[in-house]
């Protein structure tokens, strides 16, 4: 990652640690964009993996086993942010983030506070409610990145915004089991009750209620692939890379006839190659002087 702190500027020996730590972070946690992250300029490179490693880090805190931990940690990094200071490793290279891009706090803080309610909230009644968690904990995630993809519009941060969005739908969606065996249910209410689902378990009612989901968020990502041709050239290929691996995911709940309790699906390392390779060929292409952005 040396020659990408180098393409960044950042030299400090300090602030860089803290950026490779964000990389790691990508890397164990969230193998699909840390990919689709690979794709941007070396550049721009490091300031994605340090929005998503800051992201990652929060997550696992709050589903690990430090969970008592969170709360504490959350008041002190956003007093840091807001101070614009902090000893903290992973918040340090956020910090820097968000100074080089002029990324607003708010957008932290409303993503810890989803993250924050994790901790309480263990289901949601309709999907609106559930569209406001979703806002927090990944449409925040959308919009702290769209600078970083180049998107110079409020209309393309608004399809970064979606796309942050059915990331986080489809994830859902794929964890619906390991959520389940922790005391939360992310489907609404009302859409159990709609299909007849009066307990969650394998059956056609369950079935029809995952295609149904399945189709709202294949919608959401063509909201969100209208907006790629908005941002610079540079950020297209890893935001279509990132919405065609995690949409792959999609694809396998399928290949396993919607089985989401008993499994966590997965996209195969193949599979992942098989769109990185492609789209890292368009990412070279798309830094050559071809003309304008």
């Amino acid at each position: 990652m040396t020659d990408e702190l180098d393409a960044a500027g950042i030299r400090d020996p300090r602030l860089r640690q803290c950026y490779l730590r964000c990389k790691q972070l990508l890397a164990e946690h969230d193998k699909s964009f840390y990919l689709a992250a690979l794709l941007l300029p070396p550049a721009r490179r490091p300031y994605a993996q340090a929005i998503y490693g800051f992201c990652r880090y929060a997550d696992e805190m709050v589903d690990g086993a430090d969970t008592a931990g969170f709360s504490p940690w959350r008041e002190g990094i956003l007093a840091d942010l807001k101070a614009g200071d902090t000893d903290d490793e992973i918040g340090r290279a956020l910090l820097h983030t968000m100074r080089t891009w002029d990324i607003p706090v708010h957008l932290v803080e409303e993503f810890l506070d989803a993250m924050a309610s994790d901790l309480t909230v263990t289901s949601y009644e309709t999907y609106a409610d559930l569209e406001a968690y979703m806002h927090g904990s990944a449409g925040t995630l959308g919009l702290q990145l769209a600078p970083v993809l180049g998107a110079r519009t409020d209309e393309a941060a608004e399809a970064m915004r979606q796309m942050g969005i059915a990331f986080q739908l489809t994830n859902i969606l794929r964890d619906v089991g390991d959520d389940l065996r922790r005391g939360r249910v992310y489907l609404p209410a009302e859409e159990l009750r709609r299909f007849g689902v009066t307990e969650i378990r394998q059956g056609p009612e369950f079935r029809e209620l995952i295609k149904s989901e399945i189709t709202r968020t294949r919608e959401i990502y063509r909201q969100a692939r209208a907006g790629v041709p908005l941002l610079h050239r540079g950020g297209r290929p890893t935001a279509l890379a990132g919405m065609d691996l995690y949409g792959g995911i999609l694809d396998a709940i399928e290949r396993a006839d919607y089985d989401v309790l008993t499994r966590r699906v997965s996209v195969s390392t193949p599979r992942q190659l098989a769109v990185a390779g492609p789209a890292l060929v368009r990412s070279w292409l798309a830094r050559l002087p071809i003309g304008p952005s």
